[in-house]
């Protein structure tokens, strides 16, 4: 029996303590995530790398100005450092809470105004419209560590980390992708209009409203307003999520599976404001909390708590307590810690 069959004889408890969601909830929100065993990689050689030299182009640009902004933080006032990390954490949860558990792995429900929050926040780190991040991801899972795997560790780390983003797709990955259950994304009207407005919501979230609030409130340069707050903080979330992909998937502990790639990280938890217990997460998608701990080293998990406790999300999925320990004694590899 599988973790998912025996969840399904279980009920979930929220966050919020006394809250249960039915089994057919559980299943709906768990199916799309799973690993898919039957998938088979073609035989033959593998269809040459079509580097896209483009990308190349602008990964570099961003980078080398992103050096240039870490030249800058000593001339860079207090306030402005202070407005860069708040920043970088509104961009992150616009990917870990929003894009990442709410949208990709449905483990928890958010009231329109966070939905809202939640969109222009994944705008601020541009990382692709939430439609387009949430069908990769769910891809990711479903076919990890194989051709179809957009991001596949196997291919290495320069690959998972940034490579991916530089070369065009597998052929597997479109495949998997235009066969995937999406219409609860396709019926999210916050997620087709910030599809359809992404460009400009970029413009708007990713780059002016970083640079003009330090300029025009507390008057720093334009110069270094926006090469801190907007390039430099902008790249240092990119690489933060690409490192859930790339370090997380090769270096660490494997507590509750084994048999798989994905790693507890904490040099990653601490950079992805929670994302870095990657063993767990792929071993249990759905859990709203990517972690058994809670809230330890876990921004994110604490950001949603905190939206349950406002009124404003609810119907935190969570995996039972006698589940996680049973695997751990089953596959896990003998390296669990209680805490």
């Amino acid at each position: 029996m599988t973790e998912a069959d025996a969840l399904e004889k279980k009920q979930h408890k929220s966050s919020n303590g006394d809250l249960h969601l039915p089994a057919a909830a559980s299943r709906e929100a768990t199916i799309e995530d799973v690993f898919d065993h039957t998938y088979k990689e073609k035989e033959g050689p593998k269809p040459p790398r079509d580097i896209v030299w483009k990308n190349v182009f602008l990964m570099t640009l961003l980078h080398v100005g992103a050096a240039y902004g870490v030249y800058l933080i000593p001339s860079a006032s207090f306030l402005t450092l202070l407005w860069s990390v708040l920043c970088f954490v509104i961009s992150g949860l616009g990917v870990t809470a929003g894009a990442h558990r709410l949208w990709s792995h449905r483990s928890y429900k958010a009231s329109l105004p966070l939905r809202i929050f939640l969109a222009f926040a994944n705008s601020m780190a541009f990382q692709n419209d939430i439609f387009e991040w949430a069908r990769d991801h769910r891809v990711h899972h479903k076919y990890s560590e194989t051709d179809a795997d957009p991001h596949n560790a196997v291919r290495g780390f320069f690959f998972s980390h940034i490579g991916w983003l530089m070369v065009r797709k597998h052929p597997d990955v479109i495949e998997k992708g235009r066969k995937l259950e999406l219409t609860d994304l396709l019926s999210d009207q916050v997620v087709m209009f910030q599809r359809k407005y992404y460009k400009p919501s970029v413009l708007l979230m990713c780059f002016f409203i970083p640079t003009f609030v330090p300029w025009y409130l507390w008057g720093e340069s334009l110069w270094l307003a926006y090469f801190v707050p907007a390039l430099l903080r902008y790249t240092l979330v990119l690489n933060a999520s690409w490192l859930v992909n790339s370090a997380a998937h090769m270096w660490g502990t494997r507590p509750y599976d084994k048999s798989i790639n994905p790693r507890e990280n904490k040099f990653v938890t601490f950079g992805a404001i929670g994302e870095g217990f990657h063993n767990y997460h792929h071993t249990f998608p759905y859990d709203y909390a990517s972690s058994e701990f809670g809230c330890k080293m876990n921004l994110t998990t604490c950001f949603i708590d905190f939206m349950c406790f406002l009124g404003l999300a609810r119907d935190c999925k969570r995996v039972p307590r006698e589940l996680v320990l049973a695997r751990i004694q089953r596959t896990g590899n003998g390296s669990h810690r209680s805490g």
